[in-house]
């Protein structure tokens, strides 16, 4: 049945958004325990990474799981199960990871700990599943990127809030620092959200959602293409499989780096490094709200106007959460003028994935090499402007690397979706680099990654023209 002439089931898609408000809370108060746990467990910083490998390496093996059950049962886990049920079911999962931040901080136990933080993460595995094909289906398929799009802004600001939240219940008043660090203080943040995971749960599992919605297929364009055996055969796919892993990674390890940066570099305290992690996040939420403008209004003269307003929006929200926890915005409000590179970077673009992909990786270099050489606040927003520069190159890359499968896309998108691992691997062997160089040059690593991307973004323009494909121009979005 046709939805050309539905609209988007507002009803319905609005409790949804719930869980991509979820991923987003949990992936960047991630940052504030990495350091919690540095010092708690007197680890080295590659070791303190492991709370990155332990969340991001769940989704990989989520994947593989579900898959391999799937396998066994003969009959795909979310079909068997229903969309509303297989939600549910990966809330209580990730719940259950929750609640055992508790006894891990009665026992002092740190494996026990990344041992929830794992759980937690095959059930974000398991709800990434279901919502994204959900979100499509909610509503005719036409507008399914505007429907992501606003569900990745809903993630956004979920990256935004979570370490202001969670660096609060942890250390108190943020105007007051807190000079040491008791591990006890993770167990009621944690027992609240492993409770906040059952609730939503149950309210989604007696919401108006489909349990099985009826999905609408694009048409697939020259499908004929697509005479090869596996995705695997598709260079595109490949080097694009890749390119997710460090583009993941390069955002993840930025971030969950910073604070080391920060404390060793710069002589933070702990408890203060939760509003610069946040104007990290916050950066993709910059970018993501400008770039994804076309999917709101078609008028060309008014998303020449939203492109550069939408940014600035994001931004005043960043401030606005902050001026709420009580944090001293003075030193954000430079910020402003280095989103006027973004926005000069997205015209320049013209919504082609390639050369989009390709300009703001080179930007994410220079951002990272000034990082390096300068010390202070410059090093500090220039290592947090990464965020801009990645905050659209997931659509960027899931784009190209999908352009031209045919039949063989579902699979594709698969195997895509598992290398967000990188977001745990790339942190380690930054942490790891920091250990032999120093956390200020390990930035390194990050430069290694958007060269790969820029090289991807050069080469994958004469693999897909080779198989007479013209790229167009992509929505916002992300991961």
């Amino acid at each position: 049945m046709s939805q050309s002439n539905a609209q988007t089931k507002w009803g319905q898609f609005i409790p949804l958004v719930t869980v991509f408000f979820f991923w987003g809370f949990i992936a960047a108060s991630n940052d504030i325990l990495i350091p919690v746990f540095k010092t708690a467990f007197n680890l080295t910083q590659s070791q303190s990474q492991y709370v990155s490998i332990a969340f991001y390496v769940a989704y990989t093996v989520g994947s593989l799981l579900y898959l391999g059950i799937s396998y066994i049962t003969k009959q795909d886990i979310v079909n068997r199960l229903g969309y509303k049920n297989s939600l549910a079911l990966g809330l209580l999962i990730s719940a259950v990871g929750s609640f055992l931040f508790y006894p891990a901080a009665e026992t002092g136990s740190f494996a026990l700990m990344l041992s929830g933080l794992f759980i937690v993460g095959l059930g974000f595995s398991l709800q990434q599943t279901v919502a994204n094909p959900l979100a499509i289906a909610l509503g005719p398929v036409n507008t399914g990127s505007q429907r992501l799009t606003l569900a990745g802004g809903i993630n956004n600001l979920g990256t935004t809030i979570g370490p202001l939240i969670v660096s609060f219940a942890i250390f108190g008043d943020a105007t007051a620092p807190a000079t040491t660090v008791d591990i006890n203080s993770v167990k009621l943040p944690y027992l609240i959200l492993g409770g906040a995971f059952i609730l939503v749960a149950i309210f989604l599992k007696f919401s108006s959602l489909p349990n099985r919605p009826e999905i609408e297929e694009e048409v697939v364009v020259k499908d004929s293409v697509s005479t090869k055996k596996s995705a695997l055969a598709y260079p595109q796919l490949v080097m694009g499989m890749i390119a997710i892993f460090v583009y993941v990674g390069v955002e993840v390890s930025t971030a969950s780096n910073l604070p080391a940066y920060l404390e060793e570099g710069l002589g933070f305290a702990t408890s203060a490094v939760a509003p610069y992690v946040s104007l990290y996040w916050a950066s993709l939420m910059i970018g993501r709200w400008g770039g994804a403008v076309e999917a709101f209004t078609s008028d060309v003269s008014a998303q020449k106007i939203l492109k550069v307003v939408a940014p600035y929006l994001a931004f005043g929200v960043f401030l606005g959460v902050n001026a709420f926890m009580g944090h001293d915005l003075a030193p954000f409000y430079v910020y402003a003028a280095i989103i006027i590179v973004l926005i000069i970077a997205d015209f320049a673009s013209q919504g082609n994935p390639a050369t989009m992909l390709g300009l703001f990786a080179i930007l994410g270099i220079v951002a990272l090499v000034i990082g390096m050489v300068t010390e202070g606040n410059i090093s500090v927003y220039a290592f947090t402007s990464v965020g801009l520069f990645c905050s659209t190159l997931w659509p960027c890359i899931f784009t190209l690397a999908v352009t031209g499968l045919g039949k063989h896309t579902s699979q594709g998108s698969n195997f895509l979706v598992m290398m967000i691992m990188g977001g745990g691997v790339i942190s380690y062997i930054q942490g790891a680099v920091a250990g032999e160089i120093g956390i200020h040059s390990s930035y390194i690593v990050g430069v290694i990654c958007f060269a790969y991307l820029a090289f991807y973004a050069f080469t994958v323009k004469g693999i897909l023209k080779k198989q007479g494909f013209e790229l167009g121009r992509v929505s916002g979005g992300g991961h």
